[in-house]
C-alpha cells in the first residue's frame, strides 16, 4: 500500500518526537567547564634526551614527574628505582631495545602527534568535572611500556600504554603468548578512552569489600559503566564495554533468559568466588551460557539495572548514585524486569 506524502510528513514528525523523548540526559553542556586534565606525552621525553647522559636525563625526568616516573619504572616496566645500582643498565636496555624502537615508530604512525587523543581525554574529564566539581582531575600520561599494563591509575594520575592499542592486526600481538585472542580484539585505539574512563571509575569509586555477592558485584560494576556513560555520552555501547556488535546484539536478545537463569539458579546472592568470577571477569564467553555469549555478561546486566534505576529516578545525581552502595535497594527501586 502506498503512503501519501502527507502521511510521510506525519510519520516523520512522530519519529522526531520519539527521538526527542529519547534524548540522552547525560549529554550535558560542558562549554563552561574550565577544569582540564593535564596531558603528558611521557615517552616523547623519555626517548628524547640528545646531548645528555642517560642517567642525568632520567634524573631530570624523575624530578619533573616524580610520582609517575616511579610508577613507570617500578610498576610498569619493572626495573626498580633510579637509585638502584643496576638502574642505568636496565633503562638503557629498555630504551635501545630493537623491538621497543620498532614499536615506538609504529605508535607514532598510529597516533601521530596524539592531538586527537588528547582532545578526547580532556573532553571525557570535562564531563567528569561537570558531575564531580569537587574532585581533582588526574594528569594523564601516555607512554610505551613494552606491552605491559594497558591502563594504570594512582592518586591523581592515569597512565596509558599506547603500545597496547595499536590495532587488533598488529603483528606484535600475535607473538604475545600470554595474551589470549579475545583480549587482542580490543587492543585498538578506539578502546583507549572507554578503558581509561572505566579504570578511573574503579579507582575513584569501587570498594571491593562492600560487594559480597554476585548481585553486589553486578551493580557495583554497573555503576562504573554508568559513569562511563556519563564521561562518554556519545560513544556506542559496544565500544564502552568492549563487545562486538554481534555480542552486544546477543546480550540484548537474550537479556530475559540470562536474568531468568540467574534467578532460577539462585546465583544473584551467591558469594562463591567462582560464581562471581564467571559473570564479572573478562573472558571469551560466559561459562554456563551459550558459546555465542560474550564474557562479563554480569557486568552488562548490572549496567542495565543501573540505567533503569537512573531512568526511574531522574532526581538522583551521578554523585549520589556512586555513593549509594545499597545494591539491593538499587535493584528494587529500578523495578528491573527485562521480561
Amino acid at each position: 500500500m502506498k503512503r501519501s506524502f502527507g502521511s510521510l510528513i506525519v510519520l516523520s514528525l512522530v519519529i522526531l518526537l520519539f527521538s526527542a523523548c529519547k534524548r540522552n540526559p547525560l549529554k550535558v553542556d560542558i562549554s563552561n567547564i574550565e577544569t582540564e586534565a593535564e596531558f603528558v606525552r611521557f615517552s616523547d621525553q623519555l626517548f628524547n634526551f640528545e646531548g645528555k647522559d642517560t642517567l642525568v636525563a632520567m634524573a631530570d625526568l624523575s624530578n619533573e614527574y616524580p610520582d609517575f616516573f616511579n610508577l613507570f619504572t617500578y610498576r610498569i616496566i619493572n626495573i626498580g628505582g633510579i637509585g638502584e645500582d643496576n638502574f642505568p643498565d636496565l633503562i638503557k636496555l629498555f630504551l635501545t631495545d630493537t623491538t621497543i624502537q620498532e614499536v615506538r615508530l609504529k605508535t607514532e604512525t598510529v597516533f601521530g602527534n596524539q592531538k586527537k587523543l588528547e582532545k578526547q581525554i580532556k573532553k571525557a574529564f570535562k564531563y567528569f568535572a561537570f558531575h564531580f566539581p569537587d574532585k581533582e582531575i588526574p594528569a594523564v600520561y601516555t607512554y610505551i611500556s613494552g606491552f605491559n599494563q594497558s591502563i594504570v591509575t594512582a592518586e591523581n594520575l592515569v597512565g596509558i600504554s599506547l603500545d597496547k592499542y595499536l590495532g587488533r592486526d598488529c603483528k606484535y600481538y600475535q607473538q604475545l603468548n600470554t595474551t589470549p585472542q579475545y583480549k587482542i580484539l580490543n587492543m585498538r585505539p578506539e578502546r583507549i578512552i572507554p578503558e581509561m574512563a572505566y579504570a578511573w571509575g574503579i579507582t575513584e569509586f569501587e570498594n571491593p569489600d562492600i560487594a559480597t555477592n554476585l548481585l553486589g558485584n553486578m551493580i557495583q560494576k554497573g555503576k562504573i559503566m554508568y559513569l562511563v556513560d556519563a564521561m562518554l555520552p556519545t560513544t556506542s555501547d559496544s565500544l564502552k564495554i568492549g563487545y562486538t556488535t554481534e555480542q552486544l546484539n546477543w546480550c540484548e536478545m537474550n537479556e530475559v533468559p540470562m536474568w531468568t537463569y540467574l534467578i532460577e539458579k539462585k546465583m544473584l546472592y551467591s558469594n562463591k568466588r567462582m560464581d562471581i568470577v564467571r559473570y564479572i571477569n573478562d573472558a571469551p564467553t560466559t561459562s554456563g551460557f551459550p558459546l555465542e555469549s560474550p564474557g562479563r555478561t554480569g557486568v552488562w546486566i548490572g549496567w542495565q539495572i543501573v540505567r533503569q534505576y537512573m531512568k526511574k529516578h531522574p532526581e538522583v545525581t551521578l554523585q549520589q548514585l556512586m555513593e549509594n552502595n545499597d545494591f539491593q535497594k538499587i535493584l528494587n527501586e529500578s523495578e528491573y524486569d527485562p521480561g
